[in-house]
């Protein structure tokens, strides 16, 4: 999965996208799929073209698809339209993710799916809420993460991430998380 990314990135780089209040997410982004999701002064949204090489988005690797139809399968959401989006978070040390919802999408019934590489991270797991308790989870390399259901709309976030080296990884947290964008 590591190489897919070296190569999805070498065609849509990183970049740290900027909030519509003009904040600058600290963690850098990517995208593949036949959507890919932004973030500007315009708003949240998905795309079909990477507005920083007006190319169209690389496509989700096949096996990647494929371990998301195995984990709707055993999550109990086989059946649901298979992604369309997948979204490339890199993480350096004190990078973070506030609490927020996955509200982009045009459909919340098909889940989301996560999967962590490299450093580990503390994932906070809140309510409706943004001022609802949250547990926390720290999730390592090679775990996936699904929801949806009833607990689609959860807020969830990353707290800042620890400075460490990974064998693979070097210095860094890498998530893929794909959905069902259309």
């Amino acid at each position: 999965m590591l190489d897919d990314i070296e190569r999805i990135t070498r065609q849509a780089p990183w970049r740290h996208m900027v909030t519509p209040g003009g904040k600058s997410m600290s963690v850098a982004n990517s995208n593949c799929g036949e959507w890919g999701w932004v973030s500007d002064a315009h708003g949240y949204r998905y795309v079909p073209d990477d507005p920083l090489t007006g190319q169209r988005w690389p496509a989700i690797p096949a096996h990647w698809q494929e371990l998301a139809r195995r984990a709707k399968q055993q999550g109990g959401f086989e059946g649901t339209p298979a992604p369309d989006a997948c979204l490339l978070n890199r993480y350096a040390p004190g990078a973070r993710l506030s609490l927020h919802q996955d509200r982009d999408e045009r459909d919340f019934g098909a889940p989301i799916i996560s999967i962590s590489l490299g450093l580990p991270a503390v994932f906070l797991w809140g309510g409706d809420k943004r001022s609802d308790p949250y547990r926390t989870l720290t999730l390592t390399h090679g775990d996936v993460l699904l929801w949806g259901g009833v607990d689609r709309l959860r807020y969830h976030g990353v707290r800042p991430v620890a400075h460490g080296l990974h064998p693979r990884t070097q210095a860094f947290r890498f998530n893929i998380t794909m959905r069902k964008a259309t």
